[in-house]
């Protein structure tokens, strides 16, 4: 029988998982849920961060095939191009990430968490005053999706929130009209880190796994509670949780 101590870093690992899944199910952030767990719990926070999106995983599978007779072409680029791209981004993404000393992630993430938390917090506004005012092709959303691509391989919180708000810029759709192909770039990104950080050997599987089993379970339960739930309460929440999570990682890094 594992030790009491072990025991309770994998129920935290689930638990984490389980909020993190519920948070991607309401409004996107879950990744503020996880990682700054499985930094608690020991791991350096380059591994913490690939176990985090490693665990996301099938939840994020099973949402993009949820959307599936939804998805469409996204401002005149066809969706397996969207795909291809975010594909190989991620595949960047993750090897530089593989590649940054844990010293200098340590320095970079509560910048990535505040760009992150503004994206959250100011992204569907901003792209919808923006979009009043300018028109941009889609060259523009090409490059915009392949630098998404790469941050979502990297870090990839907030992700979802920036490709919303670029998406919404670059080609003038809804958000309700983005969730689907929103969803699935967002599958194929940590599909991409996936395969690097398992083949690197930067998953912490022992925490992983539960974390993942936890994902699914806040991932259901959360999309149930998602529709009765006020969307200010949802927006106030999940703004409560990454806004401090950032300020956390800011004094941790360098208080």
């Amino acid at each position: 029988m594992p030790p009491l101590s072990d025991l309770a870093s994998l129920g935290l690992a689930a638990g984490a998982g389980m909020l993190g899944g519920a948070m991607n199910a309401l409004a996107g952030g879950g990744s503020f849920a996880t990682m700054p767990s499985l930094i608690a719990l020991g791991l350096p926070s380059p591994i913490a961060n690939a176990t985090s999106n490693v665990a996301v995983q099938p939840a994020a599978m099973a949402s993009a095939w949820a959307y599936r007779a939804d998805l469409g072409p996204v401002g005149g680029v066809g969706i397996r191009t969207l795909a291809g791209i975010t594909f190989v981004g991620g595949l960047v993404g993750s090897l530089l990430l593989f590649f940054t000393p844990a010293t200098a992630f340590d320095v970079i993430v509560p910048w990535l968490l505040l760009m992150a938390t503004l994206a959250i917090a100011f992204g569907k506004p901003a792209s919808t005053w923006l979009h009043a005012r300018v028109a941009i092709g889609s060259r523009s959303l090409i490059a915009a999706q392949t630098l998404l691509g790469i941050y979502g391989g990297y870090f990839g919180g907030g992700v979802g929130m920036m490709l919303t708000a670029a998406w919404g810029l670059l080609s003038g759709a809804s958000p309700a009209k983005l969730a689907a192909p929103r969803t699935l770039m967002l599958a194929t990104a940590n599909a991409a880190a996936t395969i690097v950080f398992a083949a690197t050997g930067m998953v912490a599987w022992t925490l992983c796994l539960p974390m993942m089993a936890g994902g699914v379970v806040g991932g259901y339960f959360g999309a149930r509670f998602g529709r009765k739930l006020p969307d200010a309460v949802i927006r106030g929440w999940t703004l409560l949780v990454t806004a401090t999570t950032t300020i956390v990682f800011f004094y941790r890094a360098y208080a």
